[in-house]
C-alpha cells in the first residue's frame, strides 16, 4: 500500500487504480487526495504507468509522499518499472528487483518539473513478503520496508477471495521534515478486482518550525486489472 514491491503487470495486461489517501495532524489540520493511476504491461518485466490528482485538499502539513508509486503532489507523473531480477527459490517462492524511473509535471504555479528514481528488492512466496525499497526526488529521499502474510486458511485457488495482511514502514527525508511511519495493511484480491487499505502512525518525527506534526496516514486503493484483446 504505501511501501515499494517488485511485481510488475505480465504483458499485454493493464491496470486502474483509484486511490484515496488522508492525514491528519495538529489542530485538526488534514490533507486528502484522490488519485487515478493507469498502468500497461509492455513485457512480462516492464511496465509504464500515469498518474493524476482528481481532487486535493491541503492542509498546514508537511509534504510527504503518501504512496511509493504514486505522488502526493498536485501534478502528473510517469514511471518506467523494469523486472530486472528474478530466480526461483524452493516451491512457490522467488526472489526478484525492479527499478523505477520518472517525472513530474506540477499542475501549480510555483513547482518545477522533477526526475525521479526508485528500486525494490524482496522475496515472495505462497505465505511470506518481504520487500526493501527507496527512491530518490529533487527534495526528497524515501525508504520503505514491507512484510506481509497469508494464512493457510486464506491461500485460496480458483478465483476464491484473497487475502494478505501486511506491517508497512516508510522513512522519508525532505527539506521540512524527517519521519518515519509504521502500521498494518491488507489486500484483497479477488478475480480482476483489488482492493487494499491501510492505516500508519507516526514513529517518529522531526519538523520545522511553523508546520504541524501529523497524527496518522490511512489511505485506501481499489484497482481493477485486465486485458484488451
Amino acid at each position: 500500500m504505501f511501501g515499494a514491491a517488485t511485481p510488475t503487470l505480465g504483458r499485454g495486461g493493464w491496470s486502474v487504480d483509484q486511490a484515496w489517501t488522508f492525514r491528519a495532524g495538529e489542530d485538526d489540520e488534514h490533507q486528502q487526495m484522490l488519485r487515478t493511476m493507469l498502468s500497461f504491461g509492455l513485457t512480462e518485466n516492464l511496465q509504464v504507468s500515469a498518474s493524476l490528482p482528481l481532487a486535493m485538499s491541503a492542509g498546514n502539513l508537511p509534504s510527504a509522499r503518501m504512496m511509493s508509486l504514486m505522488s502526493s503532489d498536485r501534478d502528473l507523473e510517469g514511471l518506467v518499472g523494469y523486472r530486472f531480477q528474478r530466480r526461483t527459490i524452493g516451491i512457490g517462492g522467488r526472489q526478484e528487483s525492479t527499478l523505477y524511473v520518472g517525472g513530474t509535471a506540477p499542475l501549480e504555479s510555483g513547482r518545477r518539473a522533477s526526475l525521479e528514481a526508485a528500486a525494490a528488492t524482496g522475496y515472495a512466496s505462497r505465505a511470506h513478503y518481504a520487500w526493501i525499497g527507496g527512491g530518490i526526488q529533487r527534495d526528497s529521499r524515501l525508504v520503505t520496508a514491507v512484510y506481509g502474510y497469508r494464512p493457510a486458511p486464506l491461500r485460496t485457488e480458483g478465483g476464491k477471495p484473497d487475502l494478505r495482511f501486511f506491517v508497512e514502514a516508510t522513512a522519508e527525508h525532505r527539506d521540512a521534515a524527517r519521519t518515519v511511519f509504521v502500521g498494518p495493511t491488507a489486500l484483497l484480491l479477488h478475480k480482476a478486482i483489488g482492493v487494499e487499505g491501510g492505516i500508519l502512525w507516526p514513529a517518529y518525527q522531526r519538523i520545522d518550525q511553523g508546520v504541524k506534526k501529523e497524527r496518522v496516514r490511512v489511505a485506501i486503493n481499489v484497482a481493477y486489472f485486465f486485458w484488451l484483446k
